[in-house]
């Protein structure tokens, strides 16, 4: 077996005894013919998991990485609002698993699990065959709460998407958008908290807006939030009414903004309050929970999300198990792509440091996010975490938003660094 020290391993982190969950300059773990020393599963080809299964390897190739993953194309929810304004194509926001299996040695298989043993340590495939594990991870993203809103179903929202599994409903709703009359009403109707992407219906009414504006200008967007507020609502509504003054009308939960039911044959929604609004394109979100694995697998908690291990990421229900991610609780970390990335490598590392008997070194999380208003004009936020207490918790004076009182050159500068946010992620999830 090939020995990994402590020190050694906190040089590959980056050394200072602090693993800072960013992207790393390159390994100088032990090459060549190690001996395994475990086989972890990884499940789930997103931001977590994919991103877990490289550094794993990265962090220690002696240990044998599976992930599985249904489909050979990953279609990022990042950026398909863009989609939707006409500023990306489908194809631009498609990744593979080549890169993980050629250059980290990733062994990628392209089914589904449908079942979860972990007294065995074995998980059960489509096909019926069971694979064995020394450590699993699960990063299985989202399902949805149906049934929170009268007359909606999964069947039904082929008809009155969600498209917040960016895909066929992506293409769906821009479809819809695209043969709607000029002078059409867009309602959005995002869920309570806590969902995945919290800008991101206030940026889909941006990159809607932005295609409006140009084809269709007599049309109007009307937002019907469950919320009484939304993340970095201030730089939203302030770049709204700059750039599309009159066009976005926000309604929040209690002043009727809460949606209970849909009558989906006229179009309407109908809300708390009793309030009915029409629409000629629906896109109603509906609330959100884990995926069905991790209920299956016995993971979740009576809310629908799997409590972790908030150091390790290692279920508190089942041992050996690790949840990233969407599904996880994750203390103050939002549901995005980018803490998804960052707990896929605090994940790795404390499964290396378990495998290898060497203590896990303190851990720090962060998050960015930054938002399209229009193609010229990006806001953001950015945050960093640390454990305390157990809990992941905000570093005071970290991060912050992007400033109020700036000028257009600021605004597109931002929008010009999220289109690099997104090439530095996507390379490093999926390079």
């Amino acid at each position: 077996m090939t020995r990994l020290s402590r020190r050694h391993f906190l040089q590959l982190l980056g050394g200072a005894g602090a693993l800072l969950a960013k992207p790393l300059s390159g390994s100088t773990a032990p090459r060549g013919k190690s001996k395994s020393i475990g086989r972890v599963i990884v499940v789930g080809g997103g931001f977590g998991g994919a991103t877990c299964a490289k550094y794993l390897r990265k962090y220690d190739p002696a240990i044998e990485v599976t992930l599985i993953e249904r489909d050979r194309q990953y279609v990022t929810c990042p950026f398909s609002n863009m989609v939707l304004g006409g500023i990306r194509e489908m194809k631009d926001i498609q990744h593979d698993y080549a890169r993980l299996a050629s250059q980290h040695g990733v062994k990628v298989m392209h089914t589904t699990v449908t079942g979860v043993d972990p007294v065995k340590k074995k998980v059960t495939l489509a096909d019926g065959k069971t694979l064995g594990y020394d450590r699993l991870v699960l990063s299985p993203g989202i399902d949805f709460k149906y049934d929170a809103i009268a007359g909606y179903s999964a069947a039904m929202a082929e008809t009155i998407p969600h498209a917040w599994l960016a895909g066929e409903q992506t293409l769906t709703l821009r479809k819809q958008l695209r043969t709607m009359a000029d002078g059409g009403v867009v309602i959005i109707a995002p869920p309570d908290n806590p969902f995945r992407c919290p800008p991101g219906p206030y940026e889909r009414a941006g990159m809607i807006a932005h295609y409006l504006k140009q084809h269709k200008p007599k049309s109007k967007i009307l937002i019907l939030d469950a919320k009484e507020n939304f993340s970095k609502q201030p730089l939203f509504q302030a770049g709204w009414q700059a750039v599309y003054p009159g066009m976005i009308e926000w309604v929040k939960g209690t002043e009727g903004g809460k949606i209970t039911q849909l009558d989906a044959q006229n179009k309407t929604l109908i809300s708390e309050l009793g309030d009915k609004h029409k629409g000629d394109v629906v896109n109603l979100i509906p609330p959100q929970k884990a995926a069905a694995l991790a209920h299956t697998a016995g993971l979740t908690n009576k809310d629908g999300w799997c409590p972790v291990n908030q150091a390790t990421f290692e279920s508190t229900v089942q041992p050996a198990i690790h949840v990233i991610g969407d599904a996880a609780i994750a203390g103050k970390m939002p549901k995005s792509g980018f803490s998804a990335n960052s707990q896929g490598k605090v994940c790795a590392a404390a499964i290396v440091t378990n495998l290898r008997g060497i203590a896990l070194p303190e851990s720090s999380y962060v998050n960015t996010c930054y938002s399209l208003i229009s193609p010229d004009y990006g806001i953001s936020v950015a945050a960093v975490y640390r454990l305390k207490e157990g809990t992941i918790t905000d570093v005071e004076g970290a991060g912050g938003v992007s400033p109020k009182d700036v000028d257009a050159q600021f605004r597109k500068h931002e929008a010009e660094y999220a289109a690099g946010w997104y090439a530095s992620i996507t390379k490093d999830t999926f390079g």
